[in-house]
């Protein structure tokens, strides 16, 4: 009982003190500063290189209106941000520069990336790498993971570069639809389309003898363009002549599919936006070894 009142006498104690506290006047400045910020030095590189020449907004701050709440989101680490943000603009705005034309880059390409730190997990084994909303914004994910996947070309074209040219595409299509005819090579036949059963055992090893890129190809026509034209330009001729040769299996032969379907997107990009998509590759290529060779300063926000 001794040991009670006196906890009870030292909260007695504590009252007036409490009392006084509560009777300052309050500070008009809220300590909550959300999209409140004092641009700091890769902000203002963003801005020198991607707001005034393109209007476009990267955004590597955490935002969860940006975000999709059905899944759990982490925010971006600020240097891996960095890195990013030197990537898409070497290597593909940069890139689209020289094959396409300023205007088109600033006509077309998306007005908004957002990072994300981890990738979206499904409860079917797969995970999001990006995507596109509205024509005009990118999602990137998996940013804290940059640093792992970007010591190889190989990785850093699967985890981050594909996906971009991928969305990007999805864009475009958005302005001007593929033609039907992309649609029918795989879609009319017993090899077709197959929506979310693309990841099942059953279609994994196949798919090139089906007439698909990749498995994600075989989900629908509109990602099967998209990761025609991604694969395309991320990867060299001799990549693209080993997956013709490996769509030759014993009992199916997919690669007349596969050539089909990227003549019509060669031809799509050709006539609708005046984009030879060998030169887009070659531009593409060169500058990720550039990259890759450790040529190209990927951490600097110094503005010139």
């Amino acid at each position: 009982m001794k040991r009670y009142l006196i906890l009870a006498l030292s909260l007695l104690a504590l009252l007036p003190s409490a009392t006084s506290c509560s009777e300052a006047p309050l500070d008009p400045n809220s300590i909550i500063t959300v999209d409140s910020y004092e641009k700091n030095a890769f902000d203002l590189w963003l801005d020198a290189n991607f707001v005034y020449p393109y209007n476009i907004e990267f955004k590597y701050r955490y935002e969860n209106n940006e975000s999709d709440l059905n899944y759990y989101s982490v925010p971006a680490a600020y240097d891996n941000a960095i890195v990013m943000a030197h990537l898409v603009k070497y290597l593909c705005i940069d890139s689209y520069d020289e094959v396409a034309g300023v205007t088109f880059t600033r006509t077309y390409f998306p007005k908004e990336f957002f990072l994300m730190g981890e990738w979206e997990y499904k409860n079917n084994g797969v995970y999001t790498l990006g995507t596109a909303e509205g024509g005009k914004k990118i999602i990137l994910m998996g940013i804290n993971y940059l640093p792992k996947y970007s010591t190889t070309a190989e990785n850093l074209n699967y985890y981050y570069l594909k996906t971009i040219h991928h969305e990007f595409t999805h864009i475009l299509n958005q302005t001007k639809d593929f033609p039907v005819t992309f649609s029918q090579v795989s879609g009319a036949s017993e090899d077709g389309y197959l929506a979310d059963s693309w990841n099942a055992a059953d279609y994994s090893a196949d798919h090139l003898q089906r007439g698909f890129i990749t498995r994600y190809s075989q989900h629908s026509d509109r990602e099967d363009f998209a990761e025609c034209m991604s694969m395309y330009v991320t990867h060299d001729a001799a990549w693209w002549e080993a997956q013709l040769a490996a769509a030759k299996g014993e009992t199916k032969d997919g690669s007349a599919k596969l050539a089909t379907k990227m003549g019509i997107v060669k031809s799509y990009m050709a006539e609708t936006f005046d984009i030879n998509l060998d030169d887009l590759r070659d531009a593409i290529l060169r500058r990720e070894a550039e990259v890759m060779a450790g040529l190209v300063d990927l951490h600097s926000v110094e503005v010139y």
